[in-house]
């Protein structure tokens, strides 16, 4: 079995790449403490649209998949499932609850994560959930042609145990010690995860999942209220290039981590960005500099329409402006348009809207 030491990454010396993302997120970071304290329940409703969002990212990337508006009754717990992908998603938004809620006080060990994942895999009839792999899994790859080949085979069953303890107890101990920066060494234990893929079904959304609760153990909550999955599901080709290059010469412990790092820094450092977008779609400095909320409706459209590049729906505005109804959206996007500020194209569901400005 390969060793664990992640107390070497102090020693490193990183990129500058990376040291600049670092920087930027902790910067993110001090203004997003900044506004859960002043804006605590206009920021609420962010966390309703993130958590839906991440539900069906995450579950999309591997194949689960149901309709819109299931997705949203299923997350908000208004429906029952009626297949198996409903019963998959139910138990991935039953996880994030969880993590959500209870972040502070699920230690990164071994027995934690297998009650995770038998919570993810309750609904399902499984027998999998909350054991780890009783037979050799293969991370395979398809072909331009459509023929498949082994892209990369992770520990056998008999050392998964023991790998996921040993990354568990190098991971507290680096971050106990404060010995390196969390951002650092999240991305290096998600790749060692991944390459030990523990269980016989669902190794990637169990990452994922794993991604918040570290992110928000070390702070960095920004995945409640914008989602991470979504961001990932969006850069999908570039997350497993980033991990296929990680996962190189992995058995061997001469894997090279640091595209996966500046991946998931990058991702992360994205969502920050949309935070503080919509954040400044919601509110306004006064004088003195304290944030308040938009007063007009009108107000909050135009400031979320003018952080859209492009074309943008009715629905992309809604998701900006969680703190007004829709028919206040909807009656500032006809504002925007007697005034001459957007333009709409289309009919029904192929509605769109342009800036002026753009035109």
């Amino acid at each position: 079995m390969r060793e664990f030491d992640y107390c070497v990454l102090s020693e490193k010396l990183w990129e500058t790449e990376i040291v600049n993302y670092t920087n930027l997120i902790h910067e993110y970071k001090g203004k997003q403490d900044l506004y859960i304290r002043q804006k605590p329940m206009e920021l609420q409703k962010l966390v309703e649209i993130a958590k839906i969002q991440s539900t069906e990212s995450s579950n999309r990337i591997e194949g689960i998949v149901t309709t819109a508006s299931r997705i949203q009754a299923l997350v908000q717990e208004k429906t029952t499932p009626r297949n198996r992908d409903e019963y998959e998603i139910a138990g991935y938004r039953d996880v994030l609850n969880t993590i959500h809620e209870n972040h502070e006080y699920i230690p990164l060990r071994s027995n934690y994560i297998l009650q995770l994942h038998r919570d993810l895999m309750q609904y399902t009839g499984s027998n999998l959930g909350g054991s780890y792999k009783i037979t050799q899994n293969y991370l395979q790859e398809t072909r331009a042609d459509g023929t498949t080949f082994i892209r990369f085979t992770p520990v056998p069953p008999y050392e998964t145990e023991p790998c996921m303890n040993a990354i568990c107890e190098s991971y507290r101990k680096v971050v106990d010690e404060q010995r390196i920066d969390p951002l650092l060494v999240i991305p290096v234990f998600l790749t060692d995860f991944l390459c030990i893929h523990p269980f016989n079904d669902g190794n990637g959304r169990m990452s994922r999942l794993l991604t918040l609760l570290l992110l928000y153990q070390a702070g960095y909550q920004v995945g409640r209220y914008i989602s991470i999955e979504k961001h990932i599901e969006k850069t999908k080709d570039a997350y497993y290039d980033a991990l296929g290059a990680a996962s190189q010469g992995w058995h061997e412990g001469k894997g090279n981590t640091e595209p996966f790092i500046k991946y998931m820094l990058g991702v992360v450092l994205a969502c920050y960005r949309e935070f503080e977008s919509r954040v400044d779609a919601l509110s306004k400095p006064d004088e003195s500099g304290k944030i308040l909320v938009k007063s007009s409706a009108a107000d909050i459209v135009r400031a979320a329409v003018e952080s859209r590049i492009g074309k943008f729906t009715k629905t992309e505005i809604l998701n900006i402006c969680p703190t007004i109804s829709r028919s206040s959206v909807e009656a500032g996007l006809r504002e925007l348009i007697a005034n001459g500020e957007i333009q709409r194209f289309g009919t029904g569901r192929s509605t769109f809207y342009i800036r002026a400005d753009a035109l």
